[in-house]
């Protein structure tokens, strides 16, 4: 035995775990510095995975011999893929059909004017000061093109071009979250059994635990804010079709949208009521509006307390501070990465403080 070798004793091996911790997070840092602008990416395949993962389980288990394979994580991925681009595609057509009637109704407010609404004209308060403003901006021609080119002037190429670099970025994006979806299904299995691994190594049983939690917390969030909210969508864009409103299904898909978020969806159907108050429906704007509010009082009081709050064993308050402040700090991501980091904080809480039965 080589006598010059210095012995390995308890300071040793200590020295040595600090250093491979110390070289862990420098990688660590490295890796997410290197991969900053395409986490969002990878957390929405995350979420997509997570949301999807009993439906591919089964898929596996009755068509695929319970196998991992290629056929499956490819169906799934271009489903997902299409769950975003039909919508977009039919409103982009929709867009396109319409925007040769806003250019001709934009020649025609600069050879006639624009003709003020009846209903302004009958407001209790400020109609004075509206008819004025309206007559020397919007009734007569010339006005018109004063107002338009004071208003677009010098706006609409720097707008054009933001719109085309932001539009590239997230085609990037969603062309990355497919990718890392495809895979994800592909290798779940794997990485799963590495994740338990390597969370019982780190933290022991409780690491299990709260990524289970976490699991529970994102599908319970999908189906109580996707699920819902497309169902207000559908629901409420047969009241538009009914109703009159103009290009029901846009705003339907719009009303589905904006009904994910919390306190969203109120202001789709309220922009459809002004539309039908615009056109003299002042009957149809009140019906709309009052289905509107009570679609929304239910499916936000009743559905996705029980939906959300079930799954993640959450009063309902903290789900909703979840929603909102992972909307203000994460944007849309926050939607799922919220009530998520809420339901392993308060998980945590309740083991710390010896009462893991507690609910509130």
């Amino acid at each position: 035995m080589d006598s010059s070798l210095p012995p390995q004793g308890d300071g040793g091996n200590r020295a040595q775990q600090v250093a491979a911790g110390a070289l862990a997070i420098v990688f660590v840092a490295l890796g997410v510095y290197t991969l900053w602008n395409f986490l969002g990416a990878l957390a929405w395949a995350g979420i997509f995975a997570i949301a999807l993962w009993p439906l591919y389980d089964r898929a596996l288990a009755r068509f695929g011999n319970g196998r991992p394979n290629v056929l499956w994580p490819s169906v799934l991925t271009l489903s997902v893929a299409l769950i975003f681009i039909l919508p977009l595609g039919f409103v982009g057509l929709q867009f396109a059909r319409e925007s040769h009637a806003v250019t001709d109704w934009l020649r025609d407010a600069q050879q006639n004017g624009i003709a003020e609404p009846d209903m302004l004209r009958h407001l209790p308060f400020g109609q004075g000061e509206l008819d004025d403003w309206w007559q020397q901006n919007l009734a007569d021609p010339g006005s018109v093109g004063d107002f338009l080119r004071r208003t677009a002037s010098g706006h609409v190429a720097d707008l054009g071009r933001t719109l085309g670099e932001q539009v590239i970025r997230r085609l990037t994006l969603f062309v990355f979250t497919l990718l890392t979806l495809f895979f994800l299904f592909k290798d779940g299995h794997l990485l799963t059994r590495q994740m338990r691994r390597a969370a019982a190594h780190t933290f022991g049983p409780g690491g299990e635990r709260v990524a289970r939690q976490i699991i529970a917390s994102v599908r319970g969030t999908v189906n109580g804010l996707v699920l819902v909210g497309l169902g207000e969508g559908v629901l409420l864009g047969v009241v538009y079709a009914v109703a009159g409103v103009p290009q029901p299904t846009v705003l339907g898909a719009l009303t589905a949208v904006a009904a994910m978020i919390p306190f969203g969806g109120p202001i789709v159907f309220s922009l459809a009521a002004l539309l039908l108050a615009a056109q003299d429906a002042i009957v149809w704007a009140i019906v709309v509006l009052a289905i509107g509010l009570v679609v929304t009082f239910l499916a936000d009081h009743f559905v996705r307390p029980v939906l959300i709050g079930g799954a993640t064993k959450l009063p309902f308050i903290w789900v909703l501070l979840g929603i909102l402040g992972g909307v203000e700090m994460w944007g849309l991501l926050g939607l799922f990465l919220g009530p998520a980091i809420m339901a392993a904080l308060i998980l945590l809480w309740r083991e710390w403080a010896g009462e893991p039965g507690e609910t509130a």
